[in-house]
């Protein structure tokens, strides 16, 4: 993929939104459940491939009905939010495999860099902004949430919209890497940096500005290395961001 100003923008953007969502996913302890959740893009860019439709725009839709599923069921059932993620991911994972050959199996997963057009870029960087805005300002109830579901409720925070609302910008910040990281990789995106911020900050705000950071210094440290050797980006981007939680966890056992 050739690091034009349009996927440079859309890159640091998208690396900025999952910076966000994921220290806030690894925070609820859904680190392994986040992964998971990013695969039920697969029966959407199934059903879109057979439709001839654009996969990114089949796999938002499946990513969105995901999130509303999975929301809806913790709910009636009181069940963990892992459990019910893992339960729909099994689903998922079996459907899009039915509907998708090998070929477009394989692409689903990895991703398939390809050239932007400046609608897709602007509409792209669009999206991550109002991640970051609804990450930003919700902070607070977040955070109260993630305490105490019960005080937070006594302060008046709608506690179920606010998670439904999470799950929403998490399913859509999963979307905003689809077609460059794949399903399977753009989960640990979100995760990788976080996990290492968590291990490296000592508060809140040090956590989601590290964890922002490296998920932006991955991206396009990453994006670079693959346009230079001629190698697919996805890779790239995870074994950095896998390289830096590593040093982490090294340098912190030296002090």
């Amino acid at each position: 993929m050739t690091l034009t100003t349009e996927a440079l923008l859309l890159s640091v953007a998208m690396a900025s939104a999952a910076g966000l969502v994921g220290a806030f996913a690894v925070m609820r302890r859904m680190a392994l459940a986040s992964d998971a959740l990013s695969h039920v893009a697969l029966p959407g860019i199934g059903l879109a491939l057979a439709f001839h439709v654009h996969p990114v725009v089949g796999g938002i839709a499946a990513l969105c009905l995901g999130a509303l599923l999975i929301w809806s069921l913790e709910y009636r059932t009181r069940m963990s939010t892992e459990t019910i993620i893992g339960v729909v991911f099994s689903a998922a994972l079996a459907v899009g495999s039915m509907m998708a050959t090998g070929e477009e199996l394989l692409d689903a997963l990895l991703g398939v860099p390809a050239s932007l057009t400046r609608a897709e870029a602007a509409l792209g960087v669009v999206a991550a902004l109002g991640i970051i805005a609804f990450v930003l300002t919700q902070k607070e109830r977040l955070v109260m949430a993630l305490v105490s579901a019960d005080l937070a409720r006594t302060s008046g925070v709608r506690v179920a919209g606010l998670e439904l609302a999470f799950l929403l910008a998490f399913a859509l910040t999963v979307s905003l890497g689809l077609r460059y990281l794949g399903v399977l990789l753009m989960g640990s995106l979100i995760i990788i940096p976080a996990a290492t911020a968590k291990h490296v900050a000592r508060s809140l705000d040090g956590m989601l500005a590290t964890s922002v950071v490296l998920a932006v210094i991955s991206t396009v440290a990453g994006a670079a290395l693959a346009s230079r050797f001629q190698r697919s980006s996805g890779p790239v981007i995870i074994v950095i961001a896998a390289g830096m939680f590593f040093a982490s966890l090294f340098l912190r056992r030296r002090r």
